[in-house]
């Protein structure tokens, strides 16, 4: 007993030794670690010398206050009615517009910085988007009410509209878009990437904010949905998931030259697209109220009135035979 003692205390004393040289080597790794942050070639030197930008935990935040007043009692942790709603509503309007006006803010100084552009009054600039965002806020929970709607009659296993707005990750990555999408109408960098690519960590939905997306738009599931930034989607649209709304093969420059082109498909009222459809490219119109079958790759336009599907594959069944 007395041996096993002695054999554990010397290999603790051998671990901490260890530990100890392993540890001294840091200093050095650091060091290491800090030279490369002023490397030409490394982007953290870009910001690290300039004033705050935006916060993605802070941004999060924004978008969860946004949730509780575009749907007033659900998202608000107790319970809202007629006689502290007014108290509610007016509580969270005026910590966003500090939260908005200050991230907005950040936003716009970082560019001016990062590209050595004019003083753009980043704060004032702020102050009035946040207002002007502020101000959009009944038009947005009208139209997020109507893809509320279209998702519920569009999906016969949701029992309530309760149900979509809690539980649908669908509405809650059109939700995002809804918002971001308002603030790129602002031209505010970054902020609405930001807010999308949260939304799209945790459904696996990704709409860019830039996408033009009319009212009553349907998500049925939702993982795997790809809409790129100039994708146009009209009224009354379903959509399941795997769809890729995308650009066709870029070259290796595509980045400086189709910035800003039209290279994502168009999509007219009433279209219903099904699970894994590919559709490309920014001269292809999928016309009104046309059907896309499941796993349908369209590169060119297609009429109104049309339904494309792929022709049935042949299945091959083998059978095990006992000996």
């Amino acid at each position: 007993m007395e041996k096993d003692l002695k054999k554990l205390d010397q290999s603790c004393k051998t671990e901490a030794e260890e530990l100890s040289r392993s540890r001294k080597q840091l200093p050095e790794i650091t060091e290491s670690i800090i030279a490369n942050c002023y490397d030409s070639e490394c982007f953290t030197h870009t910001h690290s010398d300039y004033d705050p930008i935006p916060s993605e935990g802070y941004i999060v935040d924004v978008i969860d206050k946004l949730r509780k007043i575009l749907f007033p009692g659900y998202f608000s942790g107790g319970t809202v009615d007629s006689v502290n709603l007014k108290y509610n509503i007016g509580q969270t309007v005026s910590v966003l517009f500090d939260m908005i006006s200050e991230q907005v803010a950040h936003s716009i100084r970082h560019e001016c910085l990062r590209y050595g552009q004019l003083c753009s009054d980043c704060e004032e600039q702020g102050q009035k988007i946040a207002l002007d965002f502020l101000e959009s806020i009944p038009s947005l929970r009208q139209i997020l009410t109507t893809d509320v709607r279209a998702i519920y009659e569009g999906d016969p296993a949701s029992k309530s509209h309760d149900e979509i707005i809690f539980c649908y990750p669908g509405l809650f990555a059109i939700t995002v878009y809804r918002i971001a999408h308002k603030l790129y109408g602002f031209k505010v960098p970054l902020l609405p990437r930001i807010m999308t690519e949260h939304a799209h960590s945790l459904t696996g939905i990704d709409i860019h904010p830039g996408a033009e997306i009319g009212e009553s738009f349907c998500i049925d599931h939702g993982t795997g949905i790809v809409v790129g930034e100039t994708t146009g989607i009209g009224k009354n649209v379903r959509i399941y998931q795997g769809v890729t709304l995308g650009a066709l093969s870029l070259p290796k420059d595509a980045g400086e030259k189709l910035r800003g082109k039209k290279r994502h498909p168009t999509i007219e009222d009433d279209v219903i697209i099904y699970s894994g459809a590919t559709i490309l490219g920014g001269d292809t119109v999928i016309g009104a109220r046309s059907v896309i079958g499941g796993n349908v790759w369209l590169t060119k336009s297609v009429p109104a009135d049309t339904k494309v599907i792929m022709e049935t594959p042949r299945l091959i069944f083998k059978h095990n035979r006992k000996a």
